[in-house]
């Protein structure tokens, strides 16, 4: 288990801002529904010209689960239109129809628990299910949530990305090349408030650990476990899943192994990432569909 330098992610949501414009109007006058619809005829011809996302996905099913040609072609569609679904569902938000989701929690005890306690804590998410649709439905009011973000998406995003989430007491913390974002968690520790990190793919820093994961060895960024051990907070894991059109099933677990004496900082962070993989592969492998993973993640 070697932490090493790793390639960063750069992903952004995608779409110009007068078609992210006009999701929302269409989200907001026509309805949830009408958009799946819209997005069931898309994605065959978005799969078409997104080549590397969608060989990433097929792949990843016929290797990580040893489907056949065709199931795992199959599953790409469902992975794509799902993916789909959870962007729509983020503009229905940003739109005005946050009332129109359910969500429903398992193990939520976990993080309203520690909303009482004076510590901060960290919150270990993924691109899985739509981690993003906790901060903008789920209020907060004890503390703050800092959400670290990427911040190369469309401005119409990130405004609606910000409208959305100050409501709800989060406050969006934007990874920026001279690494100023790294005093703004300090500052938030410090507080007492909590931290929200997406742990599948590099943000901010270049440092990784080499992990077993579903068969094959993969690299997962450290951050989330370096700040943990660090700061010696707590770590909870969040994997929110679309369970229908208008319900999503959110699993809260705290990350907490047994820590050998006298370990180091660094053991610690990599005894915690080999942990919240295990939480990983286990929510991954009942929901695989919903792993929105459109690049090569495996050596």
């Amino acid at each position: 288990m070697k932490q090493k330098k790793g390639i960063q992610w750069k992903g952004v949501t995608g779409g110009r801002t007068w078609g992210q414009k006009g999701m929302v109007f269409l989200l907001k006058y026509c309805g949830v529904g009408f958009c799946y619809g819209i997005m069931a005829i898309v994605v065959p011809f978005y799969m078409i010209f997104n080549i590397k996302g969608r060989k990433a996905i097929y792949r990843y099913f016929r290797g990580r689960f040893g489907l056949s040609p065709l199931k795992s072609l199959f599953k790409t569609y469902q992975n794509h239109y799902r993916f789909g679904q959870c962007i729509l569902d983020r503009f229905a938000v940003f739109a005005g129809k946050g009332d129109y989701f359910k969500i429903t929690p398992d193990g939520d005890h976990w993080f309203t628990d520690l909303l009482g306690s004076d510590k901060g804590y960290i919150i270990a998410g993924t691109h899985f299910g739509n981690f993003e649709l906790n901060s903008y439905l789920l209020k907060h009011e004890n503390k703050a949530i800092n959400a670290l973000v990427f911040g190369g998406d469309a401005p119409e995003v990130m405004k609606n990305r910000m409208a959305a989430s100050s409501a709800q007491n989060v406050r969006l913390i934007h990874v920026a090349e001279d690494m100023s974002h790294l005093f703004l968690i300090n500052e938030a520790l410090g507080n007492g408030e909590i931290i929200s990190i997406t742990c599948d793919r590099s943000i901010g820093s270049s440092k990784t650990l080499e992990c077993n994961f579903l068969g094959a060895k993969a690299d997962f960024p450290m951050g989330a476990f370096n700040l943990a051990a660090t700061y010696d907070v707590p770590l909870l894991s969040i994997f929110t899943v679309k369970h229908s059109k208008r319900e999503y099933l959110t699993q809260v677990r705290p990350v907490n192994p047994v820590f050998p004496d006298g370990a180091s900082k660094k053991e610690k962070a990599a005894i915690l990432a080999q942990a919240f993989i295990l939480q990983f592969e286990d929510i991954i492998r009942r929901y695989p569909e919903q792993w929105f993973n459109f690049y090569n993640f495996w050596k």
